[in-house]
């Protein structure tokens, strides 16, 4: 089974390129989604513990948690030890199903995939880009987003032309969505024989 590491810095049409995959009856397991089921559930009391007063009813509350977090790395590295080690459990569980179901290819959605040392636990990496002044529109047009918290999450990650030095496969996602879904199509091609799925 081959594991393709997804990634792509903010506003670069990730999430829209797992979907396509997943459209395409590629299994993904997506990070971001792994952490939101773990805020609402086993991860919500070991942050309770470590930030006080960051859930509500059980659950973390991100807004809360982002007070704690946000411009303060030592807080960021703390919840990372918390929250990676169960997005690992996660991940491993789903390759363990997904390698007894007979999968030739799974896909990994993972937003911080350099950032967290990821690519060592992938067969192969996929970044979605776009330039930079796309990737600012499409960001800033979301709701609450400003210039100051986009500089703030974009330099906690790395480059977007690090990220496509480093990758086997880079979709530029500036195209009409038929394009991207193209080149979906091809990397699925170039690393299955589909004839065999």
């Amino acid at each position: 089974m081959i594991v393709l590491g997804l990634t792509g810095s903010i506003g670069m049409g990730k999430s829209t390129a797992a979907q396509m995959f997943i459209d395409e009856g590629i299994p993904v397991h997506s990070s971001d989604e792994a952490v939101h089921r773990l805020y609402s559930g086993v991860a919500a009391p070991l942050i309770e513990e470590a930030f006080p007063g960051t859930t509500i009813d059980g659950k973390v509350d991100r807004v809360k948690l982002s007070t704690f977090v946000i411009g303060n790395p030592e807080a960021l590295r703390k919840l990372e030890r918390i929250v990676h080690p169960l997005v690992l459990e996660e991940e491993n569980r789903f390759r363990q199903e997904a390698l007894r179901s007979g999968e030739k290819l799974v896909v990994f959605d993972i937003p911080l995939l350099f950032e967290t040392g990821a690519e060592k636990r992938v067969d192969k990496v996929l970044v979605v880009s776009a330039p930079e002044d796309v990737q600012r529109k499409r960001v800033l047009g979301r709701p609450g987003m400003t210039p100051a918290k986009l500089d703030a999450i974009l330099a906690r990650q790395t480059p977007d032309a690090e990220k496509r030095r480093r990758a086997d496969y880079v979709i530029d996602t500036r195209y009409d969505l038929d394009v991207t879904r193209s080149e979906v199509r091809k990397i699925i091609h170039s690393l299955v024989d589909m004839r065999q799925r």
